[in-house]
């Protein structure tokens, strides 16, 4: 008993192993209710349920909110490697915490919406269904979960042995902001996508899909023989795996660039992510009327690594976490407003 006491009182990553289970076990909970009992079976779902979901996802994302300010208002923040939180104590420990937790979930929030748009081509250049697109979310999403976390457990041990890492950060930041500006809302030609054409030609895919599954037996052409073959739905699923690592390239590195607190770095991303398939059939829908966001994301992260580099010019050494949170919220809702006012009428924006 006492060595499982002291087993879930050890401190990881700058929290207990007992809160990072919780959080987990939470996680799952939640994945068991969504995909396993509303969702359990593939099939279509409508825009109405996806926004009702999606509203359902944004709420406990905010709502976690209060626990994180439960948690650093106690000493149970006593290991974070943050700077901005381990200055502070008490509620206003409390209160920066939970900006900055706010600040990396409306970040992530909208790099996962950027995702949507990359998904709906390939949904779209591969032919699948919407009745089948449910069953290729399912399994991405656990596969994000899984794949984030290791990431922002590399990138904490990282910023935690080499904090000028935090300024290379920054530079990738701002170059990639800059050519997001310059390529505007140009749409890639997933025909000619390298990495689909050559997931292609080395995973022997069917021409047609086969119901739900990612794996056929068919006979060969040749000799006649039962041979194993990969099914559109199966390139669909490797392909938006590949996508989320390299989207987690740009947001692992803007999330550490707003707080090396890998408790609000994780939570925060994986709140982001849990509600991004239950979003995608809302979204997949009228992606064209969110063309002008990737101008306000672009600038977002822009600001996002410029304020490494400003926050010399505050006490403290650290850019306020609420004006992180002011900018970024008036830039992503700005984006998002912008957006949906030029195409109230129905119009596509013009290209900018």
């Amino acid at each position: 008993m006492d060595i499982l006491q002291n087993l879930l009182l050890h401190e990881f990553l700058g929290k207990a192993v007992w809160i990072w289970m919780s959080f987990i076990g939470a996680v799952m909970a939640l994945l068991a209710f969504d995909l396993g009992i509303l969702n359990r079976k593939g099939h279509e779902i409508d825009i109405g349920a996806s926004l009702k979901l999606s509203a359902f996802y944004i709420v406990i994302g905010i709502s976690f909110s209060a626990v994180i300010w439960y948690l650093y208002n106690t000493d149970s923040s006593a290991g974070s490697i943050d700077p901005q939180i381990l200055a502070l104590a008490g509620e206003e420990r409390a209160w920066a915490a939970v900006q900055l937790y706010l600040t990396g979930f409306a970040v992530e929030k909208t790099l996962a919406l950027d995702n949507v748009f990359i998904i709906s081509l390939v949904f779209t250049f591969l032919a699948i269904p919407r009745a089948c697109q449910h069953r290729v979310l399912f399994w991405g999403i656990i596969g994000v979960i899984v794949l984030r976390g290791l990431m922002i457990g590399l990138g904490a041990a990282l910023v935690s042995q080499f904090s000028a890492v935090l300024y290379i950060f920054a530079i990738f930041l701002i170059g990639t902001g800059l050519l997001m500006l310059r390529k505007g809302d140009h749409a890639p030609d997933m025909s000619k996508n390298r990495v689909l054409n050559w997931l292609k030609r080395r995973m022997n895919v069917t021409p047609e899909l086969h119901g739900h599954r990612f794996r056929v037996q068919l006979p060969d052409p040749a000799t006649g023989k039962l041979r194993n073959y990969s099914t559109p739905l199966l390139l669909a699923l490797m392909f938006v795996e590949i996508v989320d690592l390299i989207f987690a390239i740009d947001s692992v590195p803007a999330i550490f660039a707003i707080t090396s607190d890998p408790y609000i770095v994780y939570t925060s991303n994986i709140f982001a992510i849990l509600g991004l398939r239950a979003l995608f059939f809302a979204l997949a829908a009228m992606v064209h009327r969110f063309q002008y966001l990737k101008f306000a994301l672009a600038m977002t992260l822009v600001f996002i690594g410029s304020k490494i580099f400003l926050g010399d010019l505050f006490p403290g050494g650290k850019f306020p976490a609420g004006w992180s949170l002011g900018i970024t919220m008036g830039l992503i809702g700005g984006g998002i407003a912008w957006s949906l006012w030029k195409t109230r009428k129905g119009a596509l924006p013009t290209a900018a």
